[in-house]
């Protein structure tokens, strides 16, 4: 017994049943100092509970095979989604065993009430799932998990430990990017927001000469193939591709604002790779520019299959500085390293129409040479404050207030529009949709 002790006294844990028994002892011998008819019955409840102790510290240590674990963690975490982390757990012990289980997760998490109970039956196996949502993109270290069983007698519980310290990364939003793509794939893409837009003339790229079918357009009959064949043939367009798509993303100050959790930075960046994949889908090329106080990374517009996979790292790796856009720098990297005209979707936030001022020059330059789409936020607490009925004489300054600021949002996009500059003034929930509908629109209207 004193080898088994010294062996496993630190998985050892006492439990309340245990407590309970101990304390009926302690309560009899003091009673049996007034009440000699108890007799010995202090001696045999002290002694029986001792058997006891003995009985289920032998059931849980002496055993060959007792319980396994399994923790199942992705190769890395989805930033903003709900990542799915499973726990298979199996008895081997001879008898049911009631268990508890503790996961050592990262603490960027902040939770500390991650606790599993299950009861498993003699070879029973079960598989417990849950899931955890990062709000920050970096490197996420998870721990052991802990395992307390118990025997039927519950009057102790032996712990185990399973795993190692192990290190997973979180990516931008790649769930969000695979759902797109999964709907794309099966022509679903209307039931997550993005409308059907309709394709304004002929589109300057011919793709074939196809036989007709009822609702094809009578002005797109190839009289000459139609005489060489004897059959009515008609030519088929498709969008202009290999066209230059570049996101450019703002990582001042001013998108380090918080909304349920993430920043600004970090939706404009799931965003950014959502709309990637959908101009590398239209066989346009993708790339990217970031900017702070100077430029940061660059990567040119191409279209080779690895070309996303290589956005995604770089993304991986940004975050936000605590000074204002360069917008001088960004201009002349865009002057030195675009060549031909492209799409340019700058995501950035004014909160100020003194804030859009200060930028204007710069937007203005870069729109003369290439098609600008400026995306900005929507503050969503001002704008709820500001539909809300005011109920007292503070509540109407406060409404006044935000009424104002919602305001000056709304005189941005018009200021944008008289110097020839797109704009969306969106919420971030809704930035993806908006931001893909928008592309979808453009190309449609043949603008780049």
């Amino acid at each position: 017994m004193k080898s088994l002790f010294k062996k496993y006294y630190q998985d050892l844990f006492l439990g309340k049943r245990l407590f309970a028994g101990i304390g009926l002892c302690v309560t009899l011998f003091l009673f049996a100092f007034f009440l000699p008819w108890l007799g010995d019955l202090p001696y045999i409840c002290f002694w029986v509970l001792v058997i006891l102790f003995i009985v289920d510290l032998l059931l849980l240590y002496k055993a060959e095979r007792t319980v396994f674990l399994r923790r199942e963690l992705p190769e890395r975490l989805s930033n903003g989604d709900d990542n799915q982390i499973s726990i298979y757990i199996e008895n081997f012990y001879s008898f049911s065993i009631r268990l508890g289980i503790i996961d050592e997760i990262p603490f960027q998490f902040q939770k500390r009430d991650l606790w599993f109970k299950s009861d498993l039956k003699p070879g029973e196996h079960k598989m417990i799932t849950y899931s955890l949502r990062p709000t920050k993109r970096g490197e996420y270290l998870f721990g052991k998990v802990r395992l307390y069983a118990e025997s039927p007698l519950r009057l102790i519980s032996r712990r185990f430990n399973f795993g190692t310290d192990i290190t997973i990364p979180v990516y931008p939003s790649f769930l969000q990017l695979r759902k797109y793509e999964l709907m794309a794939a099966s022509n679903r893409l209307t039931e997550i927001g993005i409308k059907k837009i309709r394709r304004i003339g002929h589109s300057l790229e011919f793709d074939q000469v196809k036989n007709y079918v009822k609702g094809d357009d009578y002005r797109t009959i190839n009289w000459k193939a139609t005489a060489r064949k004897g059959d009515l043939m008609v030519n088929s367009y498709t969008d202009e591709r290999a066209q230059h798509v570049y996101c450019v993303i703002d990582k001042s100050r001013a998108m380090k604002m918080p909304f349920e959790g993430l920043s600004l930075l970090d939706y404009a960046i799931n965003a950014s790779l959502v709309l990637l994949n959908v101009a590398l889908i239209k066989e346009d090329k993708a790339g990217l520019i970031t900017i702070g106080e100077k430029v940061g990374n660059i990567i040119p517009a191409d279209r080779r299959p690895a070309h996303l996979g290589k956005i995604m790292e770089v993304l991986y790796l940004e975050k936000t500085r605590y000074l204002e856009a360069n917008m001088e720098a960004l201009h002349i990297t865009i002057r030195r390293v675009l060549k031909q005209r492209s799409l340019i979707i700058f995501f950035t936030n004014f909160e100020t129409v003194s804030a859009l001022n200060r930028q204007l020059p710069s937007l203005k330059h870069i729109a003369k040479f290439h098609l600008l789409l400026v995306v900005f936020f929507e503050n969503t607490a001002v704008k709820s404050i500001s539909e809300n009925p005011a109920k007292d004489v503070e509540g109407i300054y406060i409404k006044t207030i935000a009424e104002k600021f919602a305001y000056e949002k709304k005189s941005m996009v018009k200021e944008l529009a008289k110097h020839g500059i797109l704009s969306i003034l969106t919420s971030p929930e809704n930035l993806t949709v908006s931001v893909v509908n928008r592309y979808l629109a453009i190309k449609a209207q043949q603008k780049i």
